[in-house]
């Protein structure tokens, strides 16, 4: 059964979030607060959270420091951000703190579950069987699902390590961020460019000695991204 960690402070809104993710057969842990759910996740409970639902708008340490301490401390926690107001700055800023999704509320409980479901998925080892990659000092084993750059390991979050699996394994081939929402994000409607622009630059800001002149992930202007180096 997977558990789930809700991060909530409406308790009302965490109450039904609760119940429907009960209902859906998952496991959950709440917190009303950012503090609270730093605390839990330190703990022994925290062992067996397996994907964090966060709200934005949390009283004391808001959900963005909350989100990137999370990242500081896993880099392979799913974190689903949720955003009562779908303001473009809050959406970017929250993925660019690590968040691997989001939605916004109020949400479906049906929009929820799929979502998290999605999340969960990328989250599960993925050899993708196709040939290893080693360009320029980047050593990509699919076998292993590991990353080195310059014999140095990179951790990389789900997210990010199934976007890099997708883009090498077809080197030079241009990806339009429709597909790339497809096949890395599981979102077979028409979903936001954003949460791939977000993961983009968070694997060069990790991969690239000049996130800015990309090497590795390259973007092709009007149409989407590449992996080099070509």
């Amino acid at each position: 059964m997977p558990h789930v960690l809700l991060i909530e402070d409406d308790a009302s809104v965490r109450d039904g979030m609760e119940l429907v993710l009960r209902r859906h057969g998952y496991g959950v842990d709440t917190a009303a607060t950012g503090e609270q759910a730093l605390a839990l996740l330190a703990g022994e409970r925290g062992a067996r959270i397996e994907l964090v639902v966060l709200d934005l708008m949390l009283p004391g340490m808001d959900g963005f420091e909350v989100c990137r301490r999370i990242r500081a401390r896993s880099a392979t926690l799913p974190v689903i951000m949720l955003t009562a107001r779908g303001d473009d700055s809050d959406i970017v800023t929250g993925l660019e703190a690590g968040a691997d999704d989001y939605v916004v509320k109020p949400v479906t409980a049906p929009v929820l579950e799929a979502r998290i479901r999605a999340a969960l998925r990328r989250a599960e080892p993925s050899a993708r069987q196709r040939s290893d990659a080693d360009l320029a000092g980047l050593v990509i084993d699919r076998a292993g699902l590991t990353v080195t750059k310059n014999g140095t390991p990179v951790a990389l979050p789900p997210t990010e390590l199934r976007l890099l699996l997708e883009l090498s394994a077809s080197p030079g081939r241009v990806f339009s961020r429709e597909q790339l929402l497809e096949s890395v994000w599981d979102h077979t409607y028409l979903g936001d460019s954003r949460l791939v622009d977000a993961a983009v630059g968070r694997l060069r800001a990790k991969l690239e000695d000049v996130p800015a002149k990309p090497r590795y992930v390259q973007t092709v202007r009007g149409f989407g991204y590449r992996f080099g180096p070509l």
